[in-house]
């Protein structure tokens, strides 16, 4: 009363708040779009798993595509759902690690009891452990940037996984569907045949071109290697029948005799602008959701400091 009285400034009033509204409902929609993705992308890695009728689907790959869609989602839902409540409830351990020197903020006489300040608001007296959102997104980013370094600084060692990773593959063919036209697909888009030529296509049971092979597709490619005939109205799905039997040269007149390890390299090589772009759009929202949890920890901290200073001098006199 004595500061009103002399003309001196006091703290901002009750109703004064440091949290930005704007930040706090952007850091939340934000977060929304990403959980609904995040619940499709589950929804459609457990559809796909439950249509598989074989254990060894893609057994070829470090992992089925089907699991590593749901693995991915529960973690991008996890990482989300921190987010929309952080935002919301403008949690501090939801959005980021809490460190123990903003725990010693706390006054000696313990937490304040104010009703107007919420649960959620009031600093830890040690760090949370519970998952938080700016440092998971931190995390995430770091690994995906770790990730394309060592790619491109050991190009040699990562040819050579995506070289075993396509023989696997063609030695799977015929185990899992989904592989089968994820395959054809491929080699369709690439114009290609096989890993190195061709003649990888050995490496298949079926397609076995040794004479104990009992197969009717012995020493045959798949007809995604056939030349495309635009005219043809009916693929015919026969087009690659003793192909391996053939030269380099009589072959090429029917089916394409190069691997796809060569295009696919060459395809990275000639699209590295339009790879540059997408990365660059995957980490553009990730650093922004880092940016606004940021900017929300911030005019969350200031609130409280707001509030315990307006606590602790609400029953001084001269206040």
């Amino acid at each position: 009363m004595a500061r009103r009285a002399a003309g001196l400034p006091g703290p901002p009033g009750e109703d004064f708040s440091f949290v930005s509204p704007a930040v706090k409902y952007v850091l939340f929609f934000f977060n929304m779009l990403f959980w609904v993705i995040s619940m499709v992308m589950v929804a459609v890695g457990v559809y796909a798993r439950l249509l598989k009728h074989a254990e060894a689907a893609m057994a070829c790959l470090a992992v089925d595509p089907a699991v590593l869609l749901v693995v991915v989602g529960v973690l991008t839902f996890l990482i989300t759902f921190c987010g929309c409540v952080g935002s919301l409830r403008e949690n501090i351990c939801l959005l980021q690690a809490v460190s123990p020197q903003w725990g010693r903020q706390v006054p000696p006489g313990g937490p304040p009891q104010d009703p107007g300040i919420t649960p959620e608001a009031s600093p830890p007296s040690s760090p949370s452990s519970r998952p938080q959102f700016s440092v998971c997104l931190t995390i995430v980013f770091l690994l995906q940037l770790a990730a394309g370094v060592l790619g491109f600084v050991f190009s040699d060692k990562a040819r050579g996984k995506v070289s075993e990773i396509i023989n696997g593959a063609i030695v799977h063919y015929r185990d899992d569907l989904d592989l089968q036209n994820l395959i054809d697909f491929g080699q369709k888009e690439f114009s290609c045949c096989g890993g190195v030529s061709y003649k990888d296509w050995s490496q298949n049971m079926y397609f076995n071109c040794t004479a104990a092979n009992p197969s009717r597709e012995r020493c045959s490619v798949p007809f995604s290697c056939c030349l495309q005939d635009t005219h043809e109205a009916v693929i015919n799905t026969m087009c690659g029948q003793g192909m391996q039997a053939r030269s380099y040269l009589e072959a090429s007149a029917f089916i394409h005799t190069n691997g796809c390890i060569d295009k696919l390299v060459n395809w990275i090589h000639s699209n590295l602008f339009l790879l540059g772009g997408i990365a660059l759009g995957l980490a553009v929202p990730q650093l922004v959701g880092i940016l606004l949890a940021q900017i929300l920890i911030n005019q969350v901290k200031d609130q409280i400091k707001l509030q315990l200073y307006n606590q602790q001098h609400r029953a001084d006199p001269w206040y």
